[in-house]
């Protein structure tokens, strides 16, 4: 059995996370309030549950990360940066901004897909990391073609550690060019590991791999620590 959380209990300890069934569920209950997110993620831990589940709390051992001096840019992936790269510099259709619409890159997120339904981004998860994003916590990189926002990708940004949450597309690489220039940014600004969560083939394309989690806490304990970033502007990936 998981402990149930009500909206003053603390979490328990990530080491008595499930190791079989449900590998890394951690707890159930409380809330998505900013303030229990930031908590989370402190502590290496993070929510992600289905419609009609309780709150779900995770901390997945071995633990999925994209190290920012790693990311693979492929050849047709670089095609398409040098386009909205020159672009930029001309003034023309293709723009990246960074936070000029957190919500409704958080809302594209939780959109159907192509492939399915919609995310687990529900109103309430929604509502906890619009709140993130008042408080400076959380942030998006996105891609505007025409003045219309084609895709994106948010997520949480403590001191120098940077927990990534979902990315979005609605034309070819959309997704990989907000990441592009939010890889390219973070790596400029000292922060070495992007926390991905989840073990996916489409990650691991991008370079990312797993690491244990004792690994990858000690890396966030080190790194919360230091100072956040100031101001948030694309740099170029390229």
């Amino acid at each position: 059995m998981i402990p149930w959380l009500e909206t003053n209990t603390p979490f328990p300890d990530v080491s008595q996370a499930l190791t079989i069934d449900a590998p890394g569920l951690l707890a159930a209950g409380a809330d998505l309030s900013p303030q229990r997110l930031l908590v989370a993620y402190q502590h290496g831990i993070f929510p992600w549950f289905s419609e009609g589940q309780p709150i779900l709390w995770w901390s997945t051992d071995p633990r999925m990360v994209l190290m920012t001096a790693e990311f693979k840019i492929s050849d047709s992936l670089r095609k398409s940066l040098r386009r909205v790269e020159r672009s930029m510099i001309d003034g023309g259709r293709w723009q990246v901004r960074f936070d000029s619409a957190f919500d409704a890159v958080m809302c594209s997120c939780a959109g159907p897909r192509r492939d399915g339904p919609g995310t687990w981004i529900s109103t309430d998860i929604i509502a906890g990391y619009t709140g993130l994003h008042a408080m400076g916590y959380a942030h998006s990189s996105e891609l505007w073609l025409d003045g219309e926002l084609v895709g994106g990708a948010y997520g949480v940004c403590i001191g120098r550690m940077f927990y990534g949450e979902s990315m979005f597309a609605r034309v070819t690489d959309g997704s990989k060019i907000a990441l592009a220039y939010l890889v390219a940014f973070l790596r400029s600004h000292g922060v070495a590991m992007i926390d991905c969560q989840q073990e996916t083939g489409h990650l691991a394309s991008l370079g990312a791999a797993p690491i244990s989690r004792a690994a990858f806490l000690r890396h966030v304990r080190a790194a919360i620590g230091e100072p956040g970033i100031a101001q948030w502007k694309p740099c170029s990936p390229l």
